[in-house]
């Protein structure tokens, strides 16, 4: 019998306590290299973390480990096991908690990513009038996307130009191409 594909997308807000700077982290392979994933302690999140980035090496604004981060890769168990059916094919959606930070702005642009669904594309402009943003907020939103820190689970690669261009992805838009061609979703 052949798995069906998971469909739900549910990346669900943890709101973080105020000033928490503890910070756990691991890495994981992927077929876009290794992945940092940077957590906090969360007694809502399953399996007590809540992401608070995903990132990949070389990217734009990319998370990196800093002292007084504890490494510990059980932290990230059910995170990593979502990424690797995602990269196999086999989740269309994922169910992790994060961290809820970022400006309200980039918080309402990134509530309207995370409605994106599998296997498809919108342009910067529908995401400034999901939001209601007037079309000269387009670059604002192309801002606040860039400075996305959970790629790949929130699906800024999912936007393109409104010529059906890839435009900008803060890891290359190499890994861009490769995420939309997973999802069927490649323009052509």
């Amino acid at each position: 019998m052949t798995p069906v594909p998971a469909t739900t997308v549910e990346v669900s807000p943890v709101v973080s306590p105020a000033g928490s700077r503890v910070r756990t982290w691991a890495t994981v392979g992927s077929p876009l290299g290794d992945v940092l994933l940077v957590g906090t302690p969360s007694t809502a999140a399953s399996g007590g973390t809540a992401l608070v980035s995903l990132s990949l090496a070389g990217q734009k604004g990319a998370s990196t480990v800093r002292d007084g981060w504890r490494h510990d890769p059980a932290a990230f168990t059910r995170i990593a096991a979502q990424l690797t059916a995602y990269f196999d094919g086999w989740l269309t959606g994922f169910t992790i908690e994060y961290a809820d930070e970022g400006t309200d702005f980039q918080r309402r642009v990134w509530r309207a990513l995370d409605a994106v669904p599998y296997g498809t594309t919108t342009t910067y402009g529908e995401i400034a009038r999901r939001i209601g943003s007037s079309g000269a907020a387009v670059r604002a939103v192309g801002t606040a996307i860039g400075r996305n820190p959970l790629l790949v689970v929130r699906p800024c690669h999912r936007v393109i130009g409104a010529d059906g261009g890839l435009r900008g992805y803060a890891a290359g838009l190499e890994r861009k191409e490769h995420l939309l061609a997973l999802e069927g979703a490649l323009p052509s």
